[in-house]
């Protein structure tokens, strides 16, 4: 089967820091992937070097040279913004484009389409600065994917999304991946909302990583090897927690960083 994005033994660094350290998966065609991580592991990092904004120190990344949709960390519209919801999405199709574009029957029915892919029809004339933060996501969605492209990318979309629209997400986008064919990679703190979605997960800690099914990842040896140190894996009441073993200033550190729950489905 084809490969949409490989990462081969992925080094980056920033000034002195290692951030990134012998990074390796693939991703095909229609796959959706959880990238997670405690903060600061380097989630942002891994998709920017995708991207190509961050030089590798080592290593290769093969992705697509064009045809990579991207939604950023904490994006968010301005409630001033005199822009509907079409015309956010439309400047996907053209927003590095000079000048102003003519009309087109094939670029409006390119807009028409993803917002109904992505469920924002109803609220498409409305200024994108009023809506609310899930609507907002949809449109945001729409702006990336509205190119068809092959790898989409999106850093903590679910971030101060409520429960509900968290949930709509999540299956928006296994349902995205599957129609369009786009492999999409979403990193997130809590693998809670994503587990029963993803068809595989990238766990990163202390600059490595690990991916596979969620079976074969959040177990207790597979992470305290992640981790460089001992953590334990627990199932309470059909979840999963993973919390760090003897006291030390890793654990410290993930003490300030709320553990990871999940659940395995």
């Amino acid at each position: 089967m084809s490969t949409t994005v490989a990462l081969d033994r992925v080094g980056v660094r920033l000034g002195e820091r290692s951030v990134l350290r012998e990074v390796s998966f693939a991703l095909q065609p229609a796959q959706f992937c959880a990238l997670i991580g405690p903060n600061g592991s380097g989630k942002t990092t891994l998709l920017r070097a995708i991207l190509g904004f961050i030089p590798l120190s080592s290593g290769r990344i093969d992705a697509p040279t064009a045809g990579i949709g991207y939604v950023p960390q904490k994006i968010s519209i301005d409630p001033g913004l005199p822009l509907r919801a079409r015309d956010i999405v439309a400047l996907g199709l053209d927003g590095a484009r000079f000048g102003m574009r003519l009309p087109s029957k094939t670029r409006a029915a390119q807009v028409e389409e993803m917002l109904r892919a992505v469920g924002a029809a109803e609220f498409a004339d409305q200024r994108s600065g009023a809506l609310s933060g899930g609507q907002q996501q949809r449109v945001l969605l729409a702006h990336a994917l509205v190119r068809r492209p092959k790898l989409l990318l999106l850093d903590e979309p679910l971030a101060n999304l409520d429960v509900g629209s968290t949930a709509d997400i999540v299956a928006l986008l296994r349902r995205l991946a599957r129609d369009y064919g786009t492999a999409v990679l979403l990193s997130a703190h809590d693998m809670n909302p994503l587990l029963p979605a993803v068809d595989r997960i990238v766990y990163l800690a202390n600059g490595c990583a690990v991916s596979g099914k969620a079976e074969d990842v959040v177990r207790t040896e597979v992470l305290s090897r992640l981790y460089g140190y001992h953590v334990d894996v627990l199932r309470v009441h059909g979840r999963v927690v993973v919390v760090a073993g003897e006291r030390d200033e890793t654990r410290i550190a993930l003490e300030r960083d709320p553990i990871h729950t999940v659940t395995v489905p």
